[in-house]
């Protein structure tokens, strides 16, 4: 079911597919991906998937409040699928994370995103357990985020 959002801020309005129907407009092996990560994220996570953006699939939230007076929410864990590469979100950076990464497989790094062209390219257990890590983290926090972690921690 499509849903539309209308902006206090403007005039426009934008539609918003459901998960479910965002995932299965993919490639086949994109949208396999896409479903493992899913139910990693929601073993992780305990919450169902929502769209962020435009296609960033987002689990649970957590709200910032930096001290330049910026706030708002975000997705604790979560990934963008795209054909032939996925970027997985670490809100608390990758740096932290760099003993892991050097186990995980083929992929790449920038400050908070990891970017796999497959799943199979990767070990999957190892990718569960940096989000795993990750999402203590953020959820650690609890609330309390007051600057960019990914920023923060190298």
């Amino acid at each position: 079911m499509t849903k539309t959002i209308v902006s206090s801020k403007s005039k426009s309005t934008q539609n918003t597919p459901s998960v479910k129907e965002f995932i299965d407009s993919l490639d086949e092996q994109t949208l396999k991906d896409s479903n493992v990560l899913i139910k990693i994220m929601q073993g992780i996570s305990g919450s169902k998937p929502k769209l962020w953006n435009v296609g960033t699939i987002g689990f649970d939230a957590y709200h910032y409040k930096y001290d330049s007076g910026r706030e708002g929410d975000n997705f604790i864990i979560g990934f963008y699928p795209r054909k032939g590469k996925i970027t997985v979100y670490l809100m608390d950076g990758t740096a932290r994370y760099s003993e892991l990464l050097a186990k995980l497989g083929k992929h790449t790094t920038t400050g908070y995103c990891i970017y796999i062209k497959h799943l199979s390219d990767v070990e999957l257990p190892i990718l569960e357990q940096i989000m795993q890590s990750s999402y203590e983290n953020i959820k650690s926090q609890d609330g309390h985020i007051n600057q960019i972690l990914w920023k923060a921690e190298k």
